[in-house]
């Protein structure tokens, strides 16, 4: 008799457990920085120093650049938001290191090509960035932060994130079920 190997793999963190340390991280953040986090920033910082190393005339000349580098004296990516980034990405790679979950591969759905899909998680990231440039925020900056200091601003973003998600799942779902 045959028997199939089962393969179980680790669970990942209690979701409540988590949600109490993003909430108790959030809350240091705003009572050492004075604001919450937010990942845009640190984006943006990373745009503006290679604009204005690449093409340092257009940076100097160009009021979005230009003002944001006058108003980071000590440098763009000097900037907290960087460093916060940073340890994400470390974190994550950490949390997968120790959970034996280090893999690298692109999960799609059978009825599409990897090129596809990776194709629409660029336009989609591409998208998600613009919108978080005009709403002056990505979604940690805007609806985390904002919401826990319950700002109407911030429960209007996350009511239109998860609306706007769930709207956009219903036409763009056989991209990933």
């Amino acid at each position: 008799m045959k028997t199939e190997e089962v393969k179980v793999e680790k669970p990942y963190m209690n979701p409540y457990l988590a949600g109490v340390f993003l909430g108790v991280v959030l809350l240091a953040t705003i009572y050492i920085t004075g604001r919450g986090l937010g990942a845009s920033g640190a984006v943006k910082s990373g745009v503006v120093a290679t604009v204005t190393t690449i093409l340092p005339n257009h940076g100097k000349n160009n009021e979005f650049y230009k003002e944001y580098v006058e108003s980071h004296s000590e440098g763009v990516m000097k900037n907290w938001l960087v460093f916060e980034i940073l340890g994400v990405i470390l974190g994550a790679f950490t949390s997968g290191l120790i959970a034996n979950r280090l893999t690298f591969r692109i999960d799609h759905n059978p009825k599409i090509t990897t090129r596809l899909r990776l194709i629409m998680a660029l336009i989609g990231g591409a998208l998600f960035g613009l919108g978080a440039q005009f709403g002056r925020g990505c979604t940690s900056g805007a609806a985390l932060s904002g919401m826990a200091v319950l700002s109407a601003g911030g429960i209007l973003t996350m009511i239109a994130i998860f609306g706007g998600a769930y709207l956009f799942a219903y036409f763009f779902r056989k991209l990933w079920i």
